[in-house]
């Protein structure tokens, strides 16, 4: 697995979109473990920004905010991570050094987009609540972390660009950094097959195979083949090709509400 090489394609990528992105938006993502969810876990300022959505089409600030608080959890998740001695092994440290420098530029370019209607970085209980205790003495539960925190990223952010239509040069952006989040999410994705020998962990998501289990279902799961009122898994031309083949050829969005109650025990306290 040439992850350098990966790395460096990933790096040119961004490098585009950040020189484009002085009105950005972006996506949201998140992890979440057990099977409840009590509300008052959520911050009611995050959960607002939600409901606020729900009542109508929410505004491209709202979607900005939105987007803008979760690229302050991946990129805090990172910067923790980074500057902790030998926490990394030493062949990954590239790896999410660069990965935490994409999101900065991320937060930056939203922060710039917004103005004085950003909010502030949030507190982040990065433990789940406990369910995540070896948080930061595992690496494999930080690598686990990362992977929900970017594959859950990928499928918001889609859900979003719908709201978006009508800001085609926002949505033009957005779509520019989704693209550089697949990419992390592939890679994250590789090393945890590459350090676990299984070769389910591909670079792509096989059915609604993943940990945890609610960032591949939803509403739309993962394993859901059909499309545009097409079952893919029927089309002519795709006998012989396996129901996980069809599966991992589409990427399916996540809904705001979704997306609050898989992130909401990650935000401690909302920033102002």
């Amino acid at each position: 697995m040439n992850i350098f090489r990966i790395l460096d394609s990933i790096q040119q990528v961004d490098g585009d979109a950040a020189g484009r992105l002085a009105h950005s938006t972006r996506r949201m993502f998140m992890n979440r473990v057990g099977s409840t969810l009590a509300s008052a876990a959520v911050p009611t300022v995050f959960a607002s920004i939600v409901n606020k959505a729900y009542a109508a089409t929410p505004s491209v600030t709202d979607i900005l905010n939105f987007a803008l608080t979760l690229e302050y959890l991946e990129e805090t998740f990172y910067f923790q991570a980074n500057r902790m001695t030998n926490f990394i092994p030493a062949e990954y440290t590239l790896v999410f050094s660069q990965i935490e420098r994409h999101e900065t530029q991320h937060v930056e370019f939203l922060k710039s987009a917004l103005g004085s209607a950003a909010v502030d970085r949030p507190q982040f209980d990065f433990t789940y609540g406990g369910a995540f205790p070896d948080a930061w003495t595992n690496f494999m539960t930080f690598i686990t972390i990362s992977s929900a925190l970017e594959d859950t990223g990928v499928r918001a952010y889609k859900g979003q660009a719908g709201n978006l239509i009508g800001s085609p040069q926002i949505l033009e952006y957005a779509l520019q950094v989704h693209s550089v989040e697949a990419r992390h999410a592939s890679l994250v994705r590789r090393i945890i097959g590459h350090l676990k020998k299984d070769p389910m962990m591909k670079g792509w998501i096989t059915q609604d195979k993943g940990f945890p289990e609610a960032v591949y279902k939803g509403a739309t799961p993962e394993s859901n083949t059909v499309h545009a009122g097409l079952d893919a898994a029927t089309l002519p031309g795709v006998v012989g090709i396996s129901r996980d083949a069809v599966t991992e050829s589409f990427d399916e969005p996540l809904t705001m509400e979704e997306v609050l109650a898989i992130a909401g025990p990650f935000i401690k306290k909302m920033g102002m």
